[in-house]
């Protein structure tokens, strides 16, 4: 969760703008669907936009489509945009299916309206993102903003919105009641101090300024108490942004437990809907791509057997999910089976490594048969790779946040692979950056995320100089 998405103001009349075009895009697709395809317009396929309309705009609500595009960018928005109509999608077809009238619908329009209200629908939001972004860089509906506190989060907050002028937030500078000592990022700014925080009060209550964020450190609770209650006097909108820097937060998650709110630091991002949707895409596109695969499974499980003596499958245990023990599947492409406490990670030119195997491993078709473990519920298609219990173990005492990578299943793919961080780690740092790379995905993820991983693994699966 970037500052970017804490930067949000209020916007109803574009909102019910962009709740009628969404509704009209939505309705007006199919029916040019329908015309295109030769067909009339009739009652069932008019009641159907209306309940693709209602469900849109809905889902919209609930999934944030309709909060501020102040601090939102495209690919998030896009997104968000996907996943809703997918839901509409679901949903239509379900209540079809119950209502046993999806036969009198013309498959083929319905196909085609099902894939190009997306694109319609990302195209237009794209560009009234485009032409507001162009007119709040002239100047026009922009937002006057303050920063309470000369601090680090201060200079943060205050770059990230000079770094995006499309938002429409000028900052007019920092208001702090202490002289800041030591390096601190706001000398390097092109904004500076100028006030103290009730100076800050007056030129809100004059006008002068629309929004007001806090960044002052969580030790200073009474100052903010007291500012608050002065804000109050005030029309201008007051946002706390809580140093986060301090515990390493950034990416916490805000929650509720009854009606008191919680910060999540650590947490699966897979509960709930969200749990549902990675669960049916893993099924879903594992049952796919074992199709497709199928007679090349049985092609490299001769090859195996051929190759060298030993069974086709190698099995090792591994963690898995909250650190449970779970057995991973793999081609065997050594001469030899280890899984005991003393597991020595496969080098350049290893030796213990067939020459059927070293193809294998070079191209990754030894992960293949991970694709079972991902229908058995052990493992995804993508998420942090799975590492030997004994290398867990080792590592868990050297690298801060290295078990996080088990909030969530393993994966046959992950965000570090496709970033270069594949194969032996002969290096603490090497491990590092391969923990870091996993725990941002885990706190980024998003459907989008995932298909862009699964398509430059397959784009890079026989040119990675790190697969031996």
């Amino acid at each position: 969760m970037g500052i970017e998405k804490l930067i949000r103001v209020g916007h109803g009349k574009l909102a019910a703008f962009s709740q009628l075009m969404d509704a009209l895009f939505v309705a007006g697709a199919l029916w040019i669907v329908t015309w295109c395809y030769g067909f009339e317009l009739r009652t069932d396929q008019s009641l159907a936009a209306f309940w693709a309309v209602a469900l849109f705009i809905f889902f919209g609500h609930l999934c944030g489509l309709y909060h501020s595009w102040r601090g939102l960018s495209l690919r998030h928005e896009f997104g968000r945009l996907i996943l809703v109509w997918a839901a509409v999608v679901m949903l239509l077809l379900f209540i079809a299916y119950s209502l046993k009238t999806s036969e009198q619908f013309s498959r083929r329009v319905f196909l085609t309206w099902f894939v190009i209200t997306p694109l319609i629908l990302i195209i237009w939001r794209g560009w009234i993102q485009i032409i507001l972004g162009a007119l709040r860089r002239r100047g026009f509906n922009t937002r006057m903003v303050a920063i309470a506190g000369a601090r680090d989060l201060g200079g943060y907050l205050a770059r990230s919105i000079l770094d995006t002028p499309w938002m429409g937030l000028r900052p007019v500078g920092f208001y702090d009641d202490r002289r800041p000592a030591g390096l601190r990022p706001l000398v390097r700014e092109p904004i500076e101090v100028i006030g103290n925080l009730d100076a800050m009060v007056r030129h809100a209550r004059e006008g002068k300024i629309d929004i007001v964020y806090i960044t002052l450190p969580m030790s200073a609770e009474k100052r903010i108490q007291a500012l608050l209650a002065k804000l109050s006097d005030t029309t201008a909108s007051v946002h706390l942004i809580p140093d986060f820097f301090i515990f390493d937060l950034l990416h916490a998650s805000w929650g509720t437990i009854g009606e008191v709110p919680v910060v999540s630091i650590s947490e699966s991002p897979f509960y709930g809907v969200d749990g549902i949707i990675k669960r049916l895409e893993d099924m879903v596109l594992a049952c796919v791509a074992l199709l497709l695969v199928a007679i090349p499974l049985i092609v490299i499980a001769i090859g195996v057997k051929l190759s060298s003596p030993g069974p086709i499958l190698f099995r090792q245990h591994r963690y898995g999910l909250r650190g449970n023990k779970i057995e991973v599947w793999k081609f065997r492409s050594m001469t030899v089976l280890e899984n005991s406490d003393d597991v020595a990670q496969a080098k350049r030119n290893d030796p213990r490594v067939t020459r059927f195997g070293a193809f294998l491993r070079r191209t990754s078709l030894d992960e293949l048969p991970q694709l079972f473990n991902v229908l058995q519920g052990r493992m995804s298609l993508v998420g942090p790779r799975p590492h030997a219990v004994i290398h867990n173990e080792q590592y868990r005492k050297l690298i801060d946040r290295y078990m996080l990578r088990h909030k969530v299943k393993p994966g046959i793919t992950g965000w570090a692979q496709v970033n270069g961080w594949r194969g032996e780690t002969d290096s603490l740092d090497k491990m590092q950056k391969r923990v870091e790379y996993d725990l941002a995905y885990i706190h980024n993820w998003s459907l989008w995320l995932d298909v862009k991983i699964l398509f430059l693994t397959a784009f890079r699966a026989f040119n990675d100089k790190n697969a031996y």
